[in-house]
């Protein structure tokens, strides 16, 4: 029972005077008197996160010694239990490195018992080397994290804004998040419950969320008493009370920062033989590095960091130094072992090590990651201890392994598609990936690293890596549809193929950026892209390149609406690609010249078209290119009348996609089912595909989503 002495002093959440014990599954009713009971279902009940849905337990483990923080602790724990008029917002500020995280971990978990409905934490990235994490990924996360399917979850902010705080309205939880850069990023993230608690560590103090109703809490360096007694648990009482001097002086030379002393008490802890005094001595001896987490007249954290690593085995310290000069945020050890031209098994030995050392943090089973300051003590130490050559060397071990991955992954994703790039000649890892989907989900999975090591290729001089990355991706943009990134890319690709000076691969990627376009409705920008791509291909002699460059201004020309001088392109494109024996090049101008006939009206002629795409790609086995063909032909069935054929057509064709979870062309099909059930007066199917569809094209972020969103809205007013 609560004690009614103290209820008035408690949250509505925390004045309940009964318990309830066991398991229970399902909705659970608790009140001192009944008189009439209404069931409202909620929104996110409907989505499939009921009330006896996931309970999320996030919450990393707390530092195992703490020390201090009266004061900030006092304040916490005001707030949590006054608060009754909305969800306490609380921002934890301070220095890098001064324990924030600690403090706001001790608290929460030290609280956990009053958040029945679980904890959500996640790091924002507002200090890493890379870019601050989108709050819509976090919300993508936290959805998941609370049992909703991805299938249901909003691909744009708004929308998952929206869901999550549906899904939270009913909920006491509490919500960790972690190293924000700004206060715009935060926001989205609050929970709608009031007997939520939201906790917020930065080093900014983002007093932007005053008006949203925060609590300020500033974390300043420990005092030295409190530095000695934090020392001291990690160093047994007999020993420090043996140099007691030694344990004032290594304090104080930690400057107050609970990292710098955590990593020197371990230090001391795994070596029992060690003095003290010896550690003080080391400690004064190292030149200053880091000046991010300096205090002026004392060493910095940097010193901790160069001790920790000196302890480190030769293998694992070069390993720290490799990691280091990885393009990306997140790093596994396949990329590490062609770094540094190892065994998986012998890498893997040497980052556990670093992982115990605290040196690098585990991401999820097989990626890690570093701290942003740790990974700036790493490139130092890299650039003291290891030659420039050894370097350029490791970064391109890492870069051409990037690239060969992806196009391993690309000939299962696009196993047809005719390519430039010279690596697709060579061998292949068989064993790298086992299907398409498999596959793909890697490509995606590894998107960010991907384009992170083309774009420092790029920035290296590495011209002839950097265009055939555009290459090996080709078949992840064609599935995911992320223009943004494939513009920058593409960018930087033609550039470095001018570099090159290779006519045909520039005329390729221009042609390629004219597609991305084209998608987004950019046509004068398409159009000249395949221009300059047409007249560098009738330069070079080069009768492929030129099949495609007319083939996107066929693109370009129907997307302005100049429907018949699309006709002309896709068929000039098409004679080119028949002369040439490609035939997989002559299915595609069949199914875009019956594209092309069916916004003319003429969806008879539209048929033969389509059949004839359809049985070349089932001819070449080429899954992805067939599927879009038969829905194609399937629209063209229903401008002719047979609507069984048009059904049969689409449900082969979203089979396939489904199993090779292409999220954009199964967006497609679904766009067509719906609109087949909504012309057979089925408004609840159509409902029911359009609403996939639009979740769909909301994952890739393609403009189509709006599209779906204004059909939707027009078979509800019906």
């Amino acid at each position: 029972m609560t004690d009614s002495g103290n209820a008035a002093r408690l949250p509505a959440w925390h004045q309940v005077g009964n318990d309830i014990r066991g398991t229970v599954t399902g909705s659970v009713v608790q009140a001192g008197s009944v008189g009439q009971i209404h069931y409202h279902l909620h929104d996110y009940q409907e989505t499939g996160a009921s009330a006896g849905g996931a309970v999320p337990a996030q919450l990393p483990r707390s530092p195992e010694y703490f020390t201090s923080r009266e004061r900030e602790l006092a304040d916490l724990s005001r707030w949590q239990t006054t608060e009754a008029d909305q969800p306490p917002l609380i921002v934890i500020s301070g220095q890098a490195g001064v324990g924030k995280t600690t403090l706001a971990l001790h608290w929460l978990r030290g609280a956990r018992e009053q958040f029945s409905d679980g904890q959500l934490y996640v790091d924002l990235g507002g200090f890493s080397a890379g870019e601050p994490v989108d709050p819509a990924e976090v919300l993508e996360w936290f959805l998941a994290a609370l049992g909703l399917p991805s299938d249901r979850v909003p691909g744009d902010l708004a929308g998952r804004t929206a869901l999550y705080r549906s899904v939270t309205e009913q909920r006491a939880m509490a919500v960790l998040l972690d190293n924000a850069a700004s206060a715009a990023q935060v926001r989205p993230l609050l929970p709608a419950g009031r007997d939520c608690v939201v906790a917020v560590t930065s080093r900014w103090r983002l007093t932007g969320l005053a008006v949203d109703g925060a609590r300020f809490v500033d974390v300043d360096p420990l005092d030295l008493p409190s530095s000695v007694d934090l020392l001291r648990r990690f160093v047994d009482h007999e020993r420090a009370d043996a140099e007691p001097d030694a344990v004032h002086e290594l304090a104080d030379l930690c400057c107050g920062l609970p990292i710098a002393l955590s990593v020197v008490g371990a230090r001391l802890s795994t070596r029992p033989r060690r003095t003290i005094a010896r550690e003080v001595a080391d400690l004064r001896s190292q030149p200053r590095r880091l000046t991010a987490l300096s205090v002026v007249g004392e060493p910095s954290v940097a010193t901790v960091f160069d001790l920790s690593y000196d302890s480190l085995p030769e293998a694992a310290g070069r390993l720290y130094r490799v990691a280091a000069l990885h393009p990306g945020p997140r790093f596994g050890v396949a990329v590490l072992s062609a770094a540094l031209d190892q065994p998986d098994e012998d890498v893997e030995e040497a980052i556990d090590l670093l992982a115990e050392a605290h040196l690098v943090a585990e991401v999820d089973e097989a990626r890690f990651s570093f701290h942003d300051l740790v990974r700036l003590h790493a490139r130092e130490r890299a650039e003291q201890d290891d030659e420039p050559e050894d370097r350029d060397l490791s970064v391109r071990r890492m870069t051409e392994w990037y690239l060969d991955t992806a196009v391993s992954a690309d000939l299962l994703v696009h196993p047809l598609r005719e390519r430039l790039g010279p690596r697709y000649a060579g061998d292949h890892d068989q064993t790298a990936f086992t299907a398409d989907d498999q596959a793909l989900a890697w490509l995606d999975a590894e998107r960010d690293n991907l384009i992170a090591a083309a774009l420092d290729a790029d920035w290296r001089g590495w011209d002839e890596l950097v265009w055939q990355f555009c290459e090996a991706l080709w078949g992840l943009f064609l599935h995911t549809r992320r223009y943004d990134g494939w513009i920058v890319l593409h960018r930087v690709g033609i550039a470095a193929a001018q570099r090159c000076a290779d006519p045909s691969v520039e005329a390729r990627l221009r042609a390629q950026l004219g597609f991305a376009y084209a998608k987004l409705g950019r046509f004068e920008e398409a159009v000249a892209e395949n221009r300059t791509g047409l007249s560098l291909a009738e330069a070079a002699g080069d009768d492929r390149a030129r099949a495609t460059a007319l083939s996107q201004l066929g693109r370009a020309a129907r997307g302005s609406g100049d429907l018949e001088t699309a006709i002309g392109y896709y068929r000039a494109a098409r004679d080119l690609q028949d002369d040439l024996g490609v035939q997989r090049g002559v299915a595609l101008c069949d199914r875009r010249i019956g594209e092309v006939l069916l916004s003319l009206g003429r969806p008879a002629e539209a048929v033969a078209e389509f059949r004839s795409a359809e049985a070349i790609m089932a001819a070449l086995g080429d899954h992805t290119q067939r599927a879009r063909s038969l829905m194609f032909l399937a629209k063209a069935h229903v401008g002719t009348g047979a609507r069984q054929a048009a059904e049969a057509a689409l449900r082969t064709g979203l089979d396939a996609m489904r199993q090779l979870g292409s999220s954009y062309y199964q967006a497609e099909i679904l766009v067509e089912m719906g609109e087949l059930a909504a012309g057979g007066d089925d408004l609840a199917a159509a409902r029911r595909y359009l609403d996939e569809a639009l979740s769909l094209y909301r994952t890739v972020e393609d403009p189509a989503a709006d599209r779906v969103r204004a059909r939707l809205d027009e078979l509800s007013a019906l």
